[in-house]
Order: C-alpha cells, then structure tokens, then sequence
C-alpha cells in the first residue's frame, strides 16, 4: 500500500512539473481573423538591433493603419486588448507592440539600466517603417496611452512626415501638476470615505509629491476612482495572462521583471523633464482624448497643455464615463469618434 501511495505521489509530482513546464513555454500566438485580405499576426521582430513583439490585427489589412504606444511605463497590453478591439478591428489595421524591454520584448541577457525615452522614440520610427513595409501602405495613425503619450509626442515631433496624425489617451502633460491634482482627488476621496489609514498614507508622502520625488500611489488612485470606472484593469491582466494565447508562463515573468526594471528610469526621466518643455508644437493633427475622471494623468493639467501647444488641427476630447482608460471604458464611443475622424 505504501509503495503503491508513493508511485502515486511521484507521479503526481512529475505530472505537476511538467504542466508547470508546459505552461512556462507553451507557443502563443493570436487568434485568426477570417478574410482573404485579413491580417492576425504576433512575432519577434528586430527593431534597432533588439527584439520586439509586434501584433497586428484587422479585417483588412488595406484599412488605415493604427499604432498604439503602451504605457506603464513597461506595461503592455498585448495580454489582454484583443478584448477591446474587436470592432475597431473591422475598420482600421491595429498594431500593438511591446516596447523594448517591456513585456514579451524583455529578453534576460539584454542590459536595460540606459534605457531612455529617446531610444523609445527611435524604436517606435523604426517600428512604423516595418509596419508600412508590411502593409504596403503609408498612412498611420499614432496613438499614445499614458507613458504612451510621452514617446508618441516626442516621435511625432521629431518626425512629423512619417504620421498622418497624432492621437493622445490619456495625455502626459505636466507631471507634477497632474500629481499634485492627483493627490488632491484621492486624499478628498479618501476623507468621503472615512478612511483615515489611507489620508495618513497620502499625507505623510505629500511632501515628496510635491517635491516631484514621488507619484500618488496608484494602488490609491485605483482605489478611488482616478484609473477605471466601467472596467477592472487588473482583472483583465489576470485573465489575459491566464487564458489568451498571446502570453505564455515565461513572457508574465518577463513582463513583471520588464516592469521592475524600466518604471523607475523612465519615470524619472519624464519627472525631471515635462513633456510640454520638451514638445509645444506639433505639425500634424493632434487630439487630446481625456477620461473626465482621469486622476492617473489628470484631464485638466492634460488641458493647460492642450491650450498652449501648436498645432495645424487640434481638439480635446472627454469621455464623460471613463477614467484613465476611454478607449477600453467607452470603446463604441471611441470607434465611433475615430470612423468620424477619418
């Protein structure tokens, strides 16, 4: 009877190691759209000499061309957009990629410590011209989100010709007014809701914020309200990583460690450097889109900005239901919007 209980443990155990195993490098891939002229594409691609993950998707791959820069700083959203997207899909050709050391474009032997939004910048151009190259098409639209909005303004400053216009969710603007608003909001929510544990938190941080040493924390500012208001964003990650196929055990220790290693420098960075002393005008069109109660990149500081940056055609846009995340919040609203635009 014991031996008999301990070959079944054994192979209960191995058994155990090899799903682990499985689970850890199975091959991932995107779901196939049907059309003789779809595209559903997820690979590696080498980008300036390093390895990104690109995903492109769309009904038709003659349709206009969408790029989406992901915030985080680090935080694709490869794992989990498909969710979202599935009409915008039907009318425009819509690319994601994880940036370099981000996510699946986080590779364990590459050094990160130098990593700067100017290297970004330079990635995402090169990334346009083999997404263009691909497609056989010259048109595309350039959509930032959050940190997005940093390198997709920068890059689009830079290289204007290469861009048909600029789209900014969730707009960086100046990042210690938007923090101070930030803290503001979640310490007043925080007093509504009688939690004196958190206003102590928020208080006791406060000078730090205010010095441009610290961010509100956005566990806090989730908690309130400042972040998602008609979705849960980290119950999508955990679904994503869990049950869609683009995401393996490997690439959610890659995201995770990529994450660790890239929000301190690059935040840093965009605290030391504001985007509107960086970039004030722009030679394309350029949109602001603004969750009304986004408290993680506040709607009004991305408004002061919005007034004083140049640009051929420009507009502010607020989704009155969302927060951070509009385009995942409201996204009828959002593709209505774009087919409108174009």
């Amino acid at each position: 009877m014991r031996k008999k209980i301990s070959k079944i443990l054994k192979y209960s155990i191995l058994s155990m190691i090899l799903l682990v195993i499985v689970a850890l490098i199975f091959p991932t891939w995107t779901p196939k759209i049907k059309g003789e002229n779809s595209i559903s594409m997820l690979e590696q691609v080498e980008i300036n000499g390093a390895g990104h993950e690109v995903m492109i998707r769309g009904v038709d791959r003659s349709n206009p061309i969408l790029i989406f820069v992901h915030g985080g700083p680090g935080c694709s959203e490869i794992p989990y957009v498909r969710k979202y997207q599935q009409e915008l899909e039907q009318h425009f050709t819509v690319v994601h990629y994880d940036q370099r050391g981000s996510g699946k474009s986080y590779h364990f032997s590459e050094d990160y410590s130098n990593l700067t939004t100017d290297v970004l910048v330079d990635d995402l151009l090169a990334l346009r011209n083999y997404v263009t190259e691909e497609l056989g098409q010259e048109k595309v639209i350039l959509i930032g989100h959050s940190f997005g909005t940093y390198i997709g303004m920068k890059a689009a400053a830079k290289a204007p010709d290469q861009f048909h216009t600029y789209i900014g969710i969730g707009q960086m603007s100046n990042t210690l007014q938007s923090e101070l608003e930030s803290l503001e909001y979640t310490l007043e929510q925080a007093k509504q809701a009688g939690n004196a544990e958190d206003v102590k938190k928020l208080e006791l941080i406060r000078g730090l914020i205010e010095q441009g040493e610290e961010l509100t924390p956005r566990i806090l500012v989730q908690k309130y309200g400042g972040a998602a208001r008609l979705i849960n964003e980290n119950r999508d990650y955990i679904s994503g990583f869990l049950f869609n196929p683009e995401y393996n055990g490997l690439d959610i220790i890659r995201y995770y460690t990529g994450v660790l290693g890239s929000q301190e420098i690059l935040l840093r960075e965009a605290l030391n450097q504001n985007l509107p002393d960086i970039v004030d005008h722009l030679e394309i069109p350029t949109y602001f889109v603004m969750g009304k109660y986004d408290y993680m990149t506040t709607a009004n500081a991305a408004r002061d900005y919005f007034d004083v940056l140049d640009a051929p055609i420009k507009d502010f846009i607020v989704f009155n239901e969302s927060a951070h995340y509009p385009q995942f919040e409201e996204k009828e609203k959002f593709v209505q919007w774009l087919q409108e635009l174009f």
